[in-house]
């Protein structure tokens, strides 16, 4: 979400007149999007802009804005800490930014504007995309539940979904401009169409998704376990180019840790919706998130998130070490887990996750893949010469660009298939020949350089916050950095 937050601030900020410089150069404006689901986003934040405040004083005319979620819950601290930030603007009104900063200019005093509620659909905003064939698209915002450990809902807000049409718009501008595969965006995307009571909503979208043409991978995080019901897994197993790929968060195995997260599913629940997806979808490579050392957390508590773990055969996890984060339940409960102790089982976990993920990449060896070329081709080395891509289930993949008629022809973008020669917990590997290699509209895009700059397409709705001005700076340049 943030990432897609940065390509909305990148195209409000060309929009306004600016543009960006190479990584390492000395930039006018700077640019933090942050987040603060752990704590140690708060640590890099005000750590890089220490680093800033040497660069600032000898180039007074230099800005430095500071937007997402920690600017929404610190707000007028990072002023205070940072006295030489210029604007800082909250998750509400990401399409503030070009006014907030010519306003500074023009007022030569900091500006601070944190919204409680949103302003403008972050997709009606323009966008400037970092890839020509995959993209994200929100469907919704903001969250309706009440985790304990989570501050997300009390800086996105209360869930506001996208109106169908509006989020079908801009999937099929994507695939006219050569785009392959979308990522639909929410924080519960499940529950979407709750607002107005269609339970339905988030299946008929992705059937939708699969009449575009053109577009040949749907992808979607996250789901809630709560919310997952059977026409979804319909939906997937039905839609030919909905992807056979979920990830959904598991959190912990413990049921009464699960209580006191106010996760409002318990283990049971969880694994016969994996069942059912594997059923309906064998080939379905289920992916999830885990928080270890949550208040309270046994080793009896963990021993079942091991369990949960094994029997899930997850294909990876994104595993956390808890982080009590102020004005959450979580922060003050009672019993909270040594460090130590959490590293240890943080560890434990890790074996167990990397195991189950080797075991079924090792499934993959000599079945064929179709692999998307990621944008800059991703891993390079002068003794393989590999490239990276990712298959339809979202495995990582490195392979041999070779073959009859393929050396140094594969680009970003483009798409192969190739046979899957050896395995590793993150990954798989192709080192025979190329057997297949489409050029793609998107793979013409990325060698000239030509990334999709999407304009706004909420149902009319204007970009927010122009800066007219921004022309008359000496060299108007940005620099975005989550």
């Amino acid at each position: 979400m943030n990432v897609h937050d940065s390509e909305r601030l990148a195209g409000l900020l060309e929009e306004a007149g600016y543009q960006p410089v190479a990584s390492g150069s000395d930039a006018d404006v700077v640019v933090f999007n942050t987040c603060a689901v752990r704590e140690n986003a708060d640590n890099r934040l005000y750590g890089n802009l220490g680093m800033l405040a040497p660069r600032k004083t000898s180039h007074p005319g230099m800005q430095i804005a500071v937007g997402g979620c920690l600017a929404q819950k610190d707000r007028t601290e990072i002023i205070r800490r940072a006295p030489w930030v210029d604007v800082v603007f909250g998750t509400h009104n990401v399409g503030s930014l070009p006014t907030l900063l010519e306003r500074a200019r023009h007022n030569d005093e900091a500006q601070v504007e944190i919204l409680e509620s949103l302003e403008v659909f972050p997709s009606s905003l323009p966008a400037k995309r970092d890839s020509a064939s995959s993209a994200w698209v929100s469907i919704s915002v903001g969250c309706n539940n009440t985790c304990t450990f989570c501050i997300v809902p009390a800086l996105r807000g209360k869930e506001t979904d996208r109106s169908q049409g509006d989020i079908l718009a801009e999937v099929g501008m994507l695939a006219a401009e050569g785009v392959l595969e979308v990522t639909l965006l929410g924080q519960n995307v499940n529950s979407y169409g709750a607002e107005s009571g269609d339970r339905g909503a988030f299946a008929q979208l992705l059937r939708s998704c699969g009449r575009i043409d053109g577009l040949e991978r749907v992808r979607f995080t996250s789901p809630h376990p709560r919310d997952f019901t059977t026409d979804v897994i319909e939906a997937m197993a039905q839609t030919p180019n909905v992807c056979h790929q979920l990830h959904m968060p598991l959190q912990s195995g413990s049921d009464r840790v699960l209580k006191a997260m106010r996760r409002s599913y318990r283990s049971e629940r969880y694994l016969r919706i994996l069942q059912e997806v594997r059923v309906a979808m064998p080939d379905a490579a289920i992916t999830t998130d885990i928080i270890v050392g949550f208040p309270g957390e046994t080793e009896e508590d963990f021993q079942r998130t091991l369990e949960v773990a094994e029997q899930s055969r997850f294909a990876t996890a994104f595993t956390f070490q808890y982080s009590p984060r102020p004005g959450t339940p979580a922060a003050t409960m009672d019993d909270q887990v040594p460090p130590e102790v959490v590293t240890e089982r943080y560890q434990r976990l890790k074996s167990v996750i990397d195991s189950t993920a080797l075991e079924g990449n090792r499934e993959q060896i000599g079945t064929v893949a179709e692999v998307l070329v990621a944008a800059g081709g991703g891993r390079k080395d002068n003794a393989t010469h590999r490239l990276s891509g990712r298959s339809r289930d979202g495995r990582l993949v490195h392979f041999s660009p070779t073959g009859a008629g393929v050396q140094k022809l594969v680009r970003p973008g483009d798409v192969v298939t190739t046979v899957i020669t050896a395995a590793a917990p993150h990954h798989v590997v192709a080192d025979g020949d190329v057997l297949t290699h489409r050029r793609t509209v998107a793979g013409d895009r990325h060698a000239d350089g030509q990334l999709p700059r999407t304009p706004g397409v909420g149902l009319g709705m204007p970009a927010m916050g122009r800066a007219e001005s921004a022309g008359s700076i000496a060299t108007p340049v940005c620099c975005a950095t989550c």
